[in-house]
């Protein structure tokens, strides 16, 4: 059973603090792999918002790297980090460093995680910012999107949430009924390039952060002949537990992969569908350069909502009216307390069962990853 200490002890209340923790695992890390090294990034414009990585070689040969990243979602990074600081403290001693490196990153987007944001600083998404060929990729790709951008667009100062709520249900109503269930779902699942103040914005250029996770999974690649990456997210599958999505580049069938890793809840994407993540980017990269190596790249979610129609329609809800609020704020402060409580249920719960159950699922995604990648 996770105790309160546990549950304290893992989930921070701020960026700094979260953080703070982070750099504090570099000592347990050295005892195992002394050359380890902490390393920061400075990330856009405010000051000390930076991208912290822990990374060491094995040390003897580099047959295999663990690589965990977080944060690629802002707000989704505590819940990251926390997972990181889980498997600092129950797995990295059942590592073999001899043979294994070690690759850790905090906060891939520290201005989001910072501001409790899922976007950048620049309202990019960062997990559709990855591409191999930008230019491949037309500026109006999401041709469902383009056509109900009003329902996804800011449009003035919110004067009454029971209102804009009304509206917005009208529309995706209207939406619905014109681009039809699929079509929506697409819209919000591919990303999209061409209205920068909307919500699933993918970006004109490559953000300072997908730059930086470029060059770390190019490293790896060069490096070590087998990565295991496990990216840690919020949000989707069922509620209070865990979903590993992987790529269709992948070719294994999902049942295959629940039998291997021992998880329940396995999704694939396919990349004509989703534009610019950056699991998909590792192995089309990986693909393209580095043939011989293998590649295991998997986000890992813990859900919030849950999966039902209603779910998706509050999900829904709940990014407009955030990025809503973000532009053209809202009149009435309970207003803006209500949207910004509901986007932190969605994405970082105080619930406490929530969080304990993060605990509980989180070492059924480790045990099973490095168990069925024979690392335990």
């Amino acid at each position: 059973m996770v105790t309160m200490e546990v549950y304290k002890k893992y989930f921070a209340t701020n960026y700094e603090e979260s953080r703070a923790a982070f750099r504090s695992h570099l000592e347990k890390i050295k005892e195992l792999w002394p050359d380890a090294q902490l390393t920061t990034e400075k990330i856009g414009q405010e000051k000390d918002n930076t991208i912290d990585m822990i990374y060491s070689e094995a040390r003897t040969t580099n047959d295999q790297v663990l690589f965990f990243t977080s944060g690629e979602h802002g707000i989704e990074g505590y819940t990251g980090a926390a997972v990181i600081h889980l498997f600092t403290d129950e797995y990295l001693s059942k590592l073999n460093p001899e043979t294994t490196g070690i690759c850790l990153i905090h906060a891939l987007n520290p201005w989001g995680m910072r501001h409790f944001r899922r976007v950048t600083e620049n309202n990019v998404d960062l997990n559709r910012n990855y591409f191999l060929d930008r230019s491949s990729v037309p500026v109006d790709v999401n041709k469902h999107y383009e056509n109900e951008a009003a329902l996804f667009l800011p449009a003035g100062k919110i004067t009454s949430l029971k209102a804009e709520k009304k509206k917005l249900h009208a529309q995706l109503v209207k939406a619905l009924a014109a681009e039809g269930y699929s079509g929506i779902t697409e819209a919000k699942g591919m990303g999209q390039f061409q209205f920068e103040k909307g919500v699933y914005y993918g970006g004109a250029f490559e953000e300072d952060s997908a730059i930086f996770l470029k060059k770390v999974q190019k490293k790896l690649l060069q490096t070590f002949q087998r990565i295991i990456h496990m990216d840690w997210h919020t949000a989707l599958g069922p509620s209070n537990e865990i979903t590993m999505v992987m790529s269709e580049i992948d070719s294994r069938e999902a049942e295959e992969m629940k039998d291997k890793y021992g998880l329940k809840n396995i999704q694939k994407f396919s990349p004509h569908d989703v534009k610019g993540d950056s699991t998909n980017y590792f192995h089309e990269i990986k693909n393209q350069d580095f043939p011989e190596r293998y590649l295991f790249s998997a986000l890992f979610e813990f859900g919030t909502f849950g999966t039902d129609k209603k779910a998706e329609l509050r999900e829904f809800m709940t990014i407009i009216l955030e990025n809503h609020l973000y532009w053209d704020g809202a009149e009435n402060e309970d207003d803006i307390e209500n949207i910004l409580n509901e986007f932190r249920a969605m994405f970082y719960p105080v619930d406490k069962k929530w969080l304990q159950d993060v605990v509980k699922q989180a070492r059924l995604g480790i045990e099973g990853v490095l168990r069925g990648e024979e690392l335990l």
